[in-house]
């Protein structure tokens, strides 16, 4: 391929390009008019507005980015993730158009979409299963009786879709037929599909997802895991990789097993095999992304290998560049999420301008990002700013050249998550690596962010220096002043007297 289509926008376009690029391949960004001045516009080499701010009119309609594709003479398109990266429907217009789709089959992408189907193909290689019911439940009588044999708690939860929609925790029978109409409507109005199933509640369970990689030759590699267990509303904030509490033994099992299920729906490309982990080391299956992960750049850092580079040439049809015995794990990697949202009032997105911009740097220190200081955050997509990440030789390094990084990083303008960050970060239940999904609500609460401030001669001084230096606009309070001794909080910008 000589010239690709990104069809996304912001870090995640601004990555692939990139990799683009040092492949010598011209890119193409479609991009939205809230996006117009956005640093993935620029940074391609041809760039196309496709319609108005909402989604909905500009990156998610497969045709118009088909037709620019032709336009233009793009050989390929990559999906990043979000938007089109897992519609099958899509990828089959790709297809059809006799356009390369830099990603899995329609047909994988089908039938591992569906929790029930990707369960089906899953179990036929022997994949450890949640309990609960084998196929889809519409009728709530039956519903009870699979519910009273998988035992309480349980989950009752949306085949199409994930996010937490469609989903709810039942604790007894109950209270199992009203929680069953609410989970059948959710998903219904989420997703179009109102299809739910039964599975038995893990409780205390860390989220472990594998790295795959499949060609078209048959190869197919697991690239270690990562550890995504620290969330909010079922939506990851920190990952790592390598887990802290998995052993060589359990990697191996584990990572095998993922490729079984890569080989089970013929997968080729990048992919990611989603795992529960309970207090006892028995993991079972979750589902399958067909696409690439946010959190992938953890893998990159520890195993070296470009995973974007990987799916172009596997889309060309060539072979991966190497075999499991060739992949090593190099040291730790931390991925924070900074998203623009408020931490202190149930992580509510946030809007704003960016008035102030300033990125880490240093040693095994990697920002992916799409915006720049006097950028907006828009009010229609996702409100992740930038995805930060620390490598060092082991986990105690990367631990902590993230948290100098934090406090290196300098954003005003709208609220973040990174405060929230650095909490986990520094918490014992993290440190010792003796946490769950349940780590935001057993240990965090907005009361222990407010209890760090600085005191009054910090801020006065804060104020005195920026009133002295003759400004006669607002004065800006960095979100880390003192990184010596990591003040964690931000202030609104003050009008001068």
């Amino acid at each position: 391929m000589k010239k690709i289509l990104i069809a996304n926008r912001g870090e995640i376009a601004l990555r692939v390009m990139r990799s683009c690029r040092e492949m010598g391949i011209k890119t193409v960004a479609v991009f939205s008019e809230a996006d117009r001045h956005a640093p993935f516009v620029r940074y391609a080499d041809e760039a196309v507005c496709i319609g108005p701010p909402p989604s909905s009119k500009s990156y998610l309609n497969g045709e118009k980015i088909i037709a620019v594709c032709k336009e233009l003479g793009a050989d390929g398109i990559h999906p990043g993730y979000g938007f089109l990266s897992e519609n099958a429907d899509f990828a089959r217009m790709v297809k059809e158009a006799g356009i390369t789709f830099v990603g899995p089959s329609p047909e994988a992408m089908e039938m591992m979409g569906d929790k029930l189907s990707a369960k089906a193909a899953a179990r036929k290689f022997k994949i450890p299963m949640v309990p609960g019911s084998e196929g889809s439940i519409s009728d709530v009588e039956e519903g009870k009786k699979i519910a009273l044999q998988t035992g309480f708690p349980l989950l009752i939860k949306a085949s199409a879709g994930g996010g937490g929609k469609g989903m709810r925790i039942v604790e007894r029978i109950d209270d199992f037929a009203e929680q069953m109409k609410l989970a059948v409507s959710e998903a219904t109005s989420a997703f179009g599909d109102g299809s739910v199933f039964i599975e038995k509640y893990v409780t205390g369970p860390r989220h472990i997802e594998i790295q795959v990689m499949a060609d078209t030759h048959g190869n197919i590699v697991y690239l270690f895991e990562r550890e995504c267990s620290v969330q909010r509303r079922h939506q990851k904030v920190i990952e790592e990789a390598p887990s802290c509490v998995l052993s060589p033994e359990l990697r191996k099992q584990m990572g095998e097993c993922a490729v079984d299920v890569a080989r089970s729906c013929h997968y080729t490309g990048a992919g990611t095999v989603e795992f529960l982990l309970d207090e006892n080391r028995n993991f079972y299956f979750l589902e399958m992304n067909t696409r690439l992960q946010v959190e992938h750049p953890v893998t990159e850092m520890i195993t070296g290998i470009d995973l974007v580079k990987e799916q172009v040439r596997v889309a060309q049809g060539e072979k991966l560049s190497f075999t499991q015995d060739d992949l090593k794990i190099n040291g730790h990697a931390v991925e924070v999420r900074v998203y623009a949202e408020d931490p202190a009032n149930n992580f509510l997105p946030d809007i704003g301008k960016l008035t102030t911009y300033r990125r880490p740097q240093g040693t095994g220190i990697r920002v992916d990002d799409g915006f720049e200081e006097g950028m907006d955050i828009p009010i229609y997509y996702d409100p992740m700013i930038a995805k930060l990440i620390a490598h060092g030789k082991d986990r105690e390094e990367a631990i902590s050249r993230m948290l100098r990084a934090i406090s290196e990083y300098q954003i005003t303008g709208v609220e973040t998550t990174l405060d929230f960050c650095r909490f986990v970060l520094e918490h014992q239940a993290f440190t010792s690596g003796d946490f769950d999904t349940h780590f935001v609500k057993n240990h965090f609460s907005p009361e222990k962010l407010a209890s760090v401030k600085p005191d009054e001669a910090e801020i006065a001084a804060i104020l005195a220096a920026g009133l002295l230096s003759g400004q006669k606009n607002k004065v800006s309070v960095n979100q880390s002043v003192n990184t010596e001794n990591r003040s964690r909080w931000k202030t609104n910008r003050i009008e001068p007297c």
